[in-house]
């Protein structure tokens, strides 16, 4: 593993830290995991063969990355406050976040010291072709992670934005220039 291999798995573990305090929800809070697998995905996703197995491979796990990062946005608290909406991950959603970028980052880190050779194994009884199918897969598994928990986060914001029985958050009242004027007509 390189250096640019640790501090971006580490980031990805670290960026819980971050949520686990109450912080307001925009599209712009939630970019910092794209930007570090994005950043991820360019150094590692190469052409790859998809025979044998190696779709398998990458399907599971992407379905467990998808898996964690829905979790993980489903358990963190989204709710309205005046014109904001906030957010806090409790222990069951830094859990499921840590889960995923945890295991992906300890695999990395047992197969560059002890493991290439079980790797190895599994991968041939199992007709996973390819130097850096697992890579690959590891990398979709964080992209789908990162995408799911986003995703729903997003949606529970837009949600919490335009709740039933409430003005949206920057969305009109007395400040809003169109509803004054047409409420003087």
């Amino acid at each position: 593993m390189t250096p640019f291999d640790y501090i971006t798995d580490i980031a990805l573990i670290a960026v819980v830290v971050l949520q686990m305090r109450v912080r307001t929800v925009t599209l712009r809070s939630l970019l910092l995991p794209l930007g570090l697998v994005a950043g991820a995905g360019i150094a590692y996703l190469r052409p790859i063969s998809l025979a044998g197995n190696n779709l398998t491979l990458i399907a599971a796990l992407v379905a467990g990355g998808l898996t964690l990062g829905t979790l993980s946005g489903m358990t963190t608290s989204v709710w309205r406050q005046g014109d904001s909406v906030l957010s806090r991950a409790g222990v069951l959603a830094a859990f499921l976040w840590v889960l995923g970028m945890g295991a992906r980052f300890a695999f990395a880190l047992w197969v560059t010291h002890t493991g290439a050779a079980a790797v190895g194994r599994f991968s041939f009884h199992h007709d996973i072709t390819g130097g850096h199918i697992w890579q690959f897969a590891l990398v979709l598994m964080a992209y789908s992670e990162v995408l799911s928990r986003i995703g729903v986060l997003q949606f529970r914001r837009i949600r919490a934005e335009y709740a039933p029985g409430s003005e949206p958050a920057n969305r009109g009242g007395a400040d809003n220039p169109r509803l004054v004027v047409r409420q003087a007509a």
